[in-house]
């Protein structure tokens, strides 16, 4: 990953973690009922999660009380604006944009010396099988203080108004109880404690329990698609729900997403396109073995592609440009079907979220496309990180300098 955090393309907009934060997180961490990190340094996203003690802990879910119960710790005002690297579900980082909206102010206050712990609450206890899903309705966002500022809050103005009765403004007792909370705590008699409880409207999401699924219920049916092949034969024995239920390597699955006007593709304006291109040259890559120059050098310079385009074998040459060929012989004649000469997998990855989409459902399509016919770079690290980042590892390093570049020339 060395090349990537060298051109701030790997979780660069991480916080680091040291001192007296560590302790805070883990008072944060116990209170949720987990166990506290060994660690003495380490960094945190915007929602709290923690790559380095993600991999102490070798679970990547270590803030879920299981699938149906995630959570976040707030511990510094900079958290506020900060990426969620690894969201449970796509609303994740929504929600904790309004959580700063909403409480920004009253979160930076709080967490100068203490912490907050978020329970991201769905009213299910549980996940008990894979359509379980279907009952996310309204997500209740709870704060919890990790040291109960709040209640101590409370003691403090009881103790004055104690301090203000009768003669207890002589008794030492009183004195001390006030200082002894003072000192441990502060003055919280001014402060604004008050973090009511936020709600988020949930529609279409992907969510990474059961092995990660899209519920997409806002068009012409709902669409349950599984991206794990047990959890998706689980699914299919579920008659409870009125639910169109696919794998997401289903071939039927495209052609479902097209009918509901869910996806679109139209080979001759896709042709045009920067992604058309990106893509044709992440496959001609996938093809060459051993090539006498960098892989970098025959994607970046025009004659090298053109020469290596050649030295494949025809079916592969086919393959790569079926889509030129096929828009080049219907100029000369309509008979011909876009089946029988396009690539199947490359015509999968040239489609988009329909046009009619709006903003929040065309970012969900994306990723969904992605994860289908992750073969465009640019957009395989803007909607699903994980997976880039797995596949890069395994990638030449002459290649993966053509992706970087790929990559940093398209982000301002």
């Amino acid at each position: 990953m060395n090349k990537l955090k060298q051109a701030n393309l790997y979780r660069s907009e991480l916080i680091p973690v040291s001192g007296k934060l560590v302790e805070r997180y883990n008072k944060g961490l116990v209170k949720l009922g987990f166990t506290e990190t060994k660690l003495k340094t380490f960094s945190i996203d915007g929602i709290g999660w923690s790559p380095e003690i993600a991999e102490e802990k070798n679970d990547l879910n270590y803030l879920n009380n299981g699938e149906a119960n995630p959570h976040g710790i707030l511990i510094s005002p900079q958290q506020k604006g900060k990426p969620v690297y690894l969201p449970f579900h796509t609303f994740d980082r929504e929600v904790m944009k309004h959580v700063f909206k909403v409480h920004g102010d009253k979160i930076k206050d709080i967490t100068r010396d203490s912490a907050l712990c978020l329970d991201f609450d769905q009213g299910i206890d549980a996940f008990y099988e894979p359509l379980d899903v279907l009952k996310y309705n309204k997500i209740k966002v709870h704060f919890h203080f990790v040291d109960d500022l709040n209640k101590i809050q409370n003691e403090q103005l009881e103790l004055v108004e104690i301090f203000k009765r009768d003669n207890n403004f002589i008794d030492e007792s009183i004195h001390k109880q006030l200082l002894a909370s003072a000192k441990a705590y502060g003055d919280l008699r001014n402060r604004n404690l008050n973090l009511h409880v936020l709600e988020h409207q949930t529609n279409s999401f992907y969510t990474r329990a059961f092995g990660g699924v899209y519920v997409l219920r806002d068009f012409i049916s709902p669409i349950v698609i599984f991206e794990d092949e047990k959890w998706h034969k689980e699914a299919i024995k579920d008659t409870n729900y009125d639910v169109l239920i696919y794998h997401i390597k289903q071939p039927e699955l495209m052609d479902k997403l097209r009918d509901h006007m869910i996806i679109e593709c139209n080979l001759e304006e896709v042709v045009k396109t920067k992604r058309y291109e990106r893509i044709k040259l992440f496959e001609m890559a996938q093809l060459l073995k051993g090539t006498q120059h960098p892989l970098y050098d025959i994607l970046t310079n025009s004659i090298l592609t053109k020469s290596y385009l050649n030295k494949l074998t025809i079916d592969d040459r086919k393959r790569l440009m079926s889509v030129e060929r096929y828009l080049e012989k219907l100029e000369v004649s309509n008979q011909f079907k876009r089946a029988d000469i396009v690539d199947d997998a490359l015509f999968e990855a040239l489609h988009k979220p329909h046009s009619s989409l709006q903003a929040s459902h065309q970012d969900l399509i994306w990723q969904l496309l992605v994860n289908v016919a992750p073969k465009d770079v640019l957009f395989w690290y803007w909607y699903d990180k994980p997976a880039f980042y797995k596949a890069f590892e395994t990638w030449d390093d002459s290649f993966k300098d053509w992706v970087i570049e790929t990559i940093s020339n398209n982000i301002e």
